[in-house]
C-alpha cells in the first residue's frame, strides 16, 4: 500500500501523477510507470511521487526499476513513512533495520484506519481474532480461569480481538501506535483505556500488572521475536497468559521480510524463542490466518504462559542452588 496522495507542489506533475494512477489502477502499470517519470522529471524531489513509482514498476514487474525507486525514496525520506528501507530489504537490496519500522507502521495504519476492517474480514477473510478467542476460551476452560482481572490488547487497531476479549476480562486496555485506529476503536467503547504508543516501548513502562496480553498479528511488523518477549514478560503477571499470532515460514531462517512487509517467522526459530524467554506454551498450532491475492496465508497460533509464581520460585532456588522441598 502506497500513502494517500500528496501534491508534488507543481500541478503539470501532479496531472501526471493523476493520470498514472488511472492506468494504474486499469492495471497498466508499465504505462503508468512511465508517466510517473515523466512527473518526477519535473519534480525529482517529490518524496511521494517516488514512493508510487516503486510501486508501478514493481507490480509492472520491472523490479530494477522499483530498486532504483526506492533508492531515491530512501534518500529524501527521512522520517521512514514509506517504508524505502523495508522495500529495498524485502527485495534483496538492503537490510532492513533491528525492530518495528514505527514511523511506517503509523503511517500506514494512519492511513488503512477507515477501509481497515472492510478490507481485512470482508476481502482478506482474516481470522486471526476467532481463532486466537478459541484458543483462548479452550485455555481458561483447562486452566480453569473464569475471567481475567487485566487484558492487554496489543496492536488493538479498530478493535476485533477486544471485542472478544470483552466478555473475559474486568479492565482491558488497548495500545496502538496508529492515532487513526484508536479513534477508531475509541468509538466502539470497547476498551477501559487506549493508549497510543508503540508496543515494546509502551511495555518497558509496565511491571506485572497484566494477566493476559494479546497480539492478533501484530509481532509481523516486529521483525526479531525475542525482543518483544523480553519486554512482554515483565508485564505479565505470574501465571498470566500471552496469546498472539505470526506469519510463518517453513524454511531454516529465524524471519525473513515479505514482499507485503510483514515478518514471517520460522516455526522452530518460534518454539526456541518461546523458551529463551521463559514461557509455557500451551496452544502451539498452524493454521490460515488470512488469504493476500487469492494466495492463503499460514501462521502460527500460540498461547503461552508465564510460569506461575510458585514454579518461578523453584525455577530460582535450583539456579542459586538451593533445595525445593518435594
Amino acid at each position: 500500500m502506497t500513502k494517500t496522495f500528496h501534491s508534488s507542489g507543481d500541478v503539470i506533475a501532479d496531472r501526471r501523477a493523476g493520470y498514472a494512477k488511472m492506468l494504474a489502477d486499469g492495471g497498466d502499470h508499465a504505462a503508468a510507470a512511465d508517466l510517473m517519470g515523466q512527473a518526477l522529471d519535473l519534480v525529482p524531489e517529490w518524496a511521494g511521487g517516488w514512493d508510487l513509482l516503486g510501486t508501478y514498476c514493481e507490480k509492472a514487474g520491472d523490479i530494477s526499476g522499483a530498486i532504483s525507486a526506492w533508492r531515491h525514496l530512501e534518500a529524501l525520506d527521512d522520517e521512514g513513512v514509506f517504508g524505502a528501507g523495508l522495500k529495498l530489504a524485502a527485495h534483496g537490496a538492503g537490510s532492513a533495520a533491528d525492530g518495528t519500522a514505527v514511523s511506517y507502521v503509523e503511517a500506514l495504519f494512519d492511513q488503512y484506519a477507515p477501509q481497515f476492517e472492510h478490507s481485512l474480514v470482508d476481502k482478506l477473510g482474516y481470522r486471526v481474532p476467532d481463532l486466537l478467542d478459541d484458543l483462548l476460551t479452550e485455555q481458561m476452560a483447562r486452566l480453569g480461569i473464569t475471567a481475567f482481572s487485566r487484558a492487554l490488547d496489543l496492536g488493538c487497531g479498530t478493535g476485533l480481538m477486544g471485542e472478544r476479549l470483552r466478555a473475559k476480562t474486568a479492565f482491558l486496555e488497548g495500545i496502538d501506535v496508529s492515532a487513526a485506529m484508536i479513534a477508531e476503536t475509541a468509538r466502539k467503547g470497547i476498551y477501559d483505556s487506549l493508549q497510543k504508543a508503540e508496543l515494546v516501548a509502551a511495555l518497558n513502562t509496565r511491571r506485572a500488572d497484566a494477566d493476559l496480553v494479546t497480539a492478533a498479528d501484530v509481532f509481523i511488523y516486529c521483525g526479531a521475536l525475542q525482543p518483544v518477549l523480553a519486554a512482554l514478560m515483565p508485564a505479565l503477571q505470574p501465571g498470566g497468559l500471552v496469546a498472539f499470532s505470526l506469519e510463518a515460514h517453513d524454511g531454516p531462517e529465524p524471519l525473513f521480510l515479505r514482499p507485503s512487509l510483514r515478518y514471517a517467522h520460522g516455526i522452530e526459530a518460534t518454539r526456541d524463542a518461546l523458551i529463551v524467554a521463559g514461557l509455557e506454551v500451551l496452544r502451539f498450532e498452524t493454521a490460515v490466518l488470512r488469504f493476500d491475492r487469492g494466495t492463503p496465508i499460514t501462521g502460527m497460533l500460540i498461547v503461552a504462559r508465564r510460569p506461575p509464581l510458585e514454579l518461578s520460585a523453584a525455577n530460582d532456588a535450583h539456579s542459586d542452588g538451593g533445595d525445593v522441598a518435594a
